[in-house]
C-alpha cells in the first residue's frame, strides 16, 4: 500500500539523504550551499540562477514570450488592439505619414499607442499573463492562462526574435538546451484536405488521402525551418567573435496536434507532425496540447490515442511526449480522470507525459505508477503551470508520490512567458514547496538531458542510473570517449552537463 501523503515528502528527502555517502565532495559543498541558501529567497534565487539545469522539455514558444514582448511585436505589425476583448487585430490600412501608423476600425486602437498610456498597457499585460491575477466567479485560473492565447497575430517572421529571447533566457539560468513545442508553419494543405474528409476508422485510407498534402506540408515546413534557424544564428551572430550566449542554447522542436479538432483535422495534424519528425533531425517529436478538459478533448481522447497508435506503428522511430492527466479534480466528471495517463503510455506509446497531475485519479494508480517507473516513462513537472490553471499544490501534487515510485521526473516551465516565470523559479519552487535537495535537483537536470529526444545512444550505463557512464568513456578524456561522443548528440549534451556540474561544485 501508497504511504500516506505526509509520509511521501519524508520519503522523498529520504531517497536524498540515502545518497549522501555516495557524493562526491563537490555535491556535498554544493548540497550544504543549498540547504545554507533556501534559508532566504533571494540567496536561493541567487544559488539555483547558476545551477546547471540541463534541458527544458516542456515548453510552447508562443506562450514563452513575455506580454511585453508581443505588445512590441504588435506596435512593428502595425496590428490594432481591441481594448474590449484583448486581442489583437489587423489594421484597415496604414497612413502615409512617416512613421507609418495603423488605421484601425471602430472601437480599435493602433498597438503603437499602447505604450503611451501605462494603464493600457498593464491591463493589456495583465490579461495575457498570469501577472496579478485573481481568480473571481466565472473566471477561473483555467480561464485567465488560456485566454491568453488572445495575444496571437503577430507576423511569423518574430517567431526568431522569440528564439533568441527563449534561448537568452535559458543561456542566463545555465540551461543549454531548449525542446519547443510548435514549429515554423502551420500545415495548411493537410488541414485543408481533411476539411473536405469525412472521417474513416480505417486509418490507411485516411493517411492515403491526405498524404499528398501532408507531403507538401512537410517540404515547406523544411525550407521554413532552414530559413528560420539561419536567422536565429544570425541574429545572435553564432560562429563569429561576437556570438551571444543564446548559440550555446541548443534547440529541437516537437511537432504538436491540437487536440480541440474534429478527427479528420487531428489526423491530419497529426500525420503531418510524424512526416515531419520522421524526416527532419531538428524535429525530434511528437506533442499533443491544448485543454485537456475541452469538449473535443474529453470526447475524442481514445480515438486520439487510437490514432497515435496506428501512426506509431508506421513511424517507430518517431519520439512521443503526450499531454495527458492535466486535469484535477471537479474539472470534469470523475470518469475522465480515469484513464488519459494509462491511454497515453499503454495505447499511444509516449515516452513522456507532460503534467500527469492526476494520476492518483487513474483506475489503479499504483500498478500504473509501478509500469512507469518500469518503463522509465518520464514525467515533465510544472509546478506553477499547475497551481496557476488547475489549483494543484503542497501535498495535492503528485510530485513527491512519483518520486516515492522511481518515475523519473523532470522540471519544467510549460508557458513561462504566461506565468511570469522562469526554470529558476521551477527549481525554488521544488525546494520551498517539497523540500527538494542538491541531489534531487541535480537529478532532474540530468533526467532532463537523458529523456531529451535528441539523437544517438546515452553517456550513461544504465537509463535512469547516474553512476557510471558507458565502458567508451571509463575515462572521459581518452580517444574512445571521443569518439563515442561523435556517434551521439545526447551523449555531447550529457557529456557537457557533467562539465558544467564540475565547474559549479568546485565554486
Amino acid at each position: 500500500m501508497l504511504k500516506p501523503i505526509s509520509s511521501l515528502f519524508t520519503s522523498a528527502l529520504l531517497l536524498a539523504t540515502i545518497t549522501v555517502s555516495a557524493q562526491t565532495p563537490g555535491e556535498q559543498r554544493a548540497a550544504a550551499a543549498l540547504t545554507l541558501a533556501s534559508k532566504n529567497p533571494l540567496e536561493l534565487r541567487a544559488f539555483l540562477t547558476t545551477m546547471p539545469k540541463g534541458g527544458e522539455l516542456h515548453f510552447h514558444l508562443g506562450g514563452a514570450v513575455y506580454a511585453e514582448t508581443v505588445l512590441k511585436d504588435a506596435a512593428e505589425d502595425n496590428l490594432c488592439v481591441d481594448l474590449k476583448a484583448h486581442s489583437l487585430a489587423p489594421n484597415s490600412g496604414m497612413t502615409k505619414s512617416l512613421p507609418a501608423h495603423a488605421v484601425c476600425p471602430d472601437g480599435l486602437i493602433p498597438a503603437t499607442t499602447v505604450d503611451l498610456d501605462n494603464k493600457m498597457r498593464d491591463d493589456m499585460i495583465d490579461f495575457w499573463s498570469m501577472r496579478n491575477f485573481v481568480a473571481y466567479n466565472g473566471h477561473s485560473g483555467h480561464d485567465q492562462f488560456f485566454s491568453s492565447g488572445k495575444r496571437v497575430g503577430t507576423r511569423g517572421a518574430h517567431q526568431v526574435e522569440w528564439l533568441d529571447e527563449v534561448a537568452s533566457r535559458a543561456a542566463s539560468q545555465n540551461v543549454q538546451y531548449l525542446e519547443i513545442m510548435g514549429g515554423p508553419q502551420t500545415p495548411t494543405s493537410a488541414i485543408a484536405a481533411a476539411e473536405s474528409l469525412q472521417w474513416n476508422p480505417d486509418m490507411a485510407a485516411m493517411r492515403a488521402a491526405l498524404l499528398p498534402a501532408v507531403q507538401k506540408d512537410v517540404a515547406d515546413s523544411h525550407i521554413a525551418l532552414d530559413e528560420m534557424m539561419a536567422a536565429r544564428n544570425q541574429l545572435e551572430h553564432c560562429a563569429t567573435p561576437q556570438a551571444t550566449p543564446a548559440c550555446n542554447v541548443t534547440v529541437r522542436f516537437l511537432s504538436t496536434v491540437a487536440r480541440e479538432s474534429l478527427p479528420s483535422r487531428a489526423f491530419a495534424m497529426m500525420l503531418f507532425d510524424f512526416e515531419m519528425a520522421n524526416s527532419d533531425p531538428r524535429t525530434v517529436g511528437v506533442n499533443i496540447a491544448q485543454p485537456e478538459d475541452g469538449v473535443l478533448s474529453m470526447r475524442e481522447y481514445h480515438r486520439q490515442m487510437l490514432m497515435f497508435d496506428y501512426l506509431h506503428g508506421i513511424y517507430p522511430k518517431v519520439h512521443l511526449s503526450l499531454h495527458a492527466g492535466e486535469l484535477s479534480f471537479g474539472m470534469v466528471p470523475p470518469d475522465g480522470l480515469k484513464f488519459h495517463i494509462r491511454e497515453a503510455v499503454e495505447i499511444a506509446h509516449a515516452e513522456r507525459i507532460g503534467h500527469g497531475v492526476d494520476i492518483m485519479y487513474e483506475d489503479d494508480p499504483h500498478a500504473l505508477l509501478k509500469e512507469m517507473a518500469a518503463k522509465h516513462i518520464m514525467v515533465e513537472i510544472n509546478i506553477t503551470s499547475n497551481d496557476g490553471i488547475l489549483g494543484v499544490t503542497g501535498k495535492q501534487h503528485p510530485l513527491p508520490i512519483y518520486l516515492a515510485n522511481h518515475v523519473p521526473i523532470a522540471f519544467s516551465t510549460d508557458d513561462e512567458g504566461v506565468s511570469r516565470i522562469d526554470l529558476t523559479h521551477e527549481y525554488g519552487r521544488a525546494v520551498t514547496d517539497f523540500g527538494l535537495g542538491y541531489m534531487d535537483l541535480k537529478r532532474s537536470a540530468r533526467t532532463s538531458i537523458e529523456h531529451s529526444f535528441l539523437a544517438g545512444p546515452d553517456l550513461w550505463a544504465k537509463q535512469d542510473s547516474f553512476t557510471q557512464m558507458v565502458s567508451a568513456c571509463t575515462v572521459t578524456t581518452s580517444a574512445t570517449c571521443t569518439a563515442f561522443l561523435k556517434t551521439s548528440d545526447k551523449a555531447q549534451q550529457q557529456m557537457e552537463l557533467e562539465k558544467r556540474f564540475k565547474a559549479f561544485e568546485a565554486h
